[in-house]
């Protein structure tokens, strides 16, 4: 193509298209009919020009409605961590086998027959978990001992928080209780814990009744402090100020208004408090501070130290089902708490 031709083509004349102008509305004709409009409803009756609403109770409550569950929203939130969804499982089949254990065993777990013949058994068909140094069956001992210890620290964990998310309030909220608990958990956390243990063990007995009650007593105090401290952050918000001038009791001001912002927290508490009240009782247990006649976990490890370098699976069943109780709680524990703050609500 030549360059004249692409310069006569560029010069022609563009072509024109075939409108008709009477039917396109120009600006100055819209307003005008705009005009009409507005003179014509100014002209019109108030009671064609607006239609006044009912009021209905119910229609106006449903303005200001929310489906928002709080605990609805605390399980859609645990359930997207996926790892704590797995490790709670997992422990609840745990403690749901403990039970079952017992059941398919060939062994009856209360009467466990000594015979010196078959002292440290290697495990196998007949003795899945082997035999200890009286020849008992080892696997009836390690799930009897695996539901003993759950029951306990669930109990002593439960109690030591109810006590101590009460007391906290307490404290926390009446200012004049203050010093009095502050003095009696400064003379209670200075002293080791062991001591009072040992001194309880002594005297008062080894039982895991008595030994459950004394952890109660003794670990409540330390829930108390950190709720105490929460509860200082939220007393004297307008809202606490505004119950207390309008006379709300005290506990329905602690129920109320102040313990739905500590349901994280109790929750982490509760979940730490299992794995370590069960090291607690491995400790005593070990240094012989408990009563030995009912099996637990800290019974069959305190038992095993002696044997575990020749006969290392005295000590490793019972040592694994602590971990996984361990890393279970702490995983699950974490989540669940976050799922409970409210900031995390959507």
């Amino acid at each position: 193509m030549s360059p004249r031709k692409t310069i006569d083509e560029l010069a022609a004349p563009v072509p024109v298209l075939d409108v008709d102008k009477g039917q396109v509305d120009t600006h100055e004709e819209r307003y005008q009919r705009g005009r009409i409009h507005v003179q014509s409803r100014a002209r019109m009756p108030e009671k064609q020009l607006f239609d006044f609403a009912e009021y209905q109770a119910r229609e106006a409550e449903r303005t200001g409605y929310s489906d928002y569950s709080y605990w609805k929203s605390v399980w859609h939130n645990f359930l997207k961590k996926k790892s704590a969804v797995f490790m709670s499982v997992v422990f609840l089949l745990l403690f749901v086998f403990t039970f079952i254990a017992l059941g398919i065993s060939k062994f009856d777990v209360y009467n466990l027959r000594l015979d010196n013949e078959l002292m440290f058994h290697a495990p196998d068909g007949e003795f899945w978990f082997g035999t200890d140094n009286l020849g008992r069956d080892y696997w009836c001992q390690v799930w009897y001992a695996t539901r003993t210890s759950i029951l306990l620290a669930v109990s002593v964990s439960v109690g030591e928080i109810a006590l101590g998310v009460v007391m906290g309030l307490i404290w926390g909220y009446v200012r004049s209780l203050d010093r009095f608990f502050t003095e009696l958990y400064n003379f209670v956390d200075n002293i080791p814990t062991i001591i009072y243990m040992t001194l309880i063990a002594l005297m008062v007995g080894k039982s895991f009744i008595i030994i459950g009650v004394a952890l109660i007593a003794v670990s409540w105090l330390h829930t108390a402090r950190n709720i105490r401290n929460l509860v200082f952050m939220y007393r004297d918000r307008e809202y606490n100020l505004a119950s207390r001038c309008l006379g709300t009791p005290l506990h329905r001001v602690l129920a109320k208004n102040i313990f739905p912002y500590l349901v994280s927290v109790i929750i982490l508490r509760l979940a730490l408090s299992i794995p370590s009240t069960i090291a607690y009782e491995t400790t005593l247990t070990y240094l012989g501070l408990m009563d030995i006649s009912l099996p637990s976990l800290g019974i069959l490890l305190r038992n095993a130290r002696n044997y575990f370098l020749d006969y290392p699976y005295l000590l490793v069943f019972p040592a694994a089902i602590v971990s996984i109780i361990t890393v279970t709680f702490y995983l699950v524990g974490n989540a669940f708490s976050d799922a409970c703050d409210p900031r995390n609500h959507v």
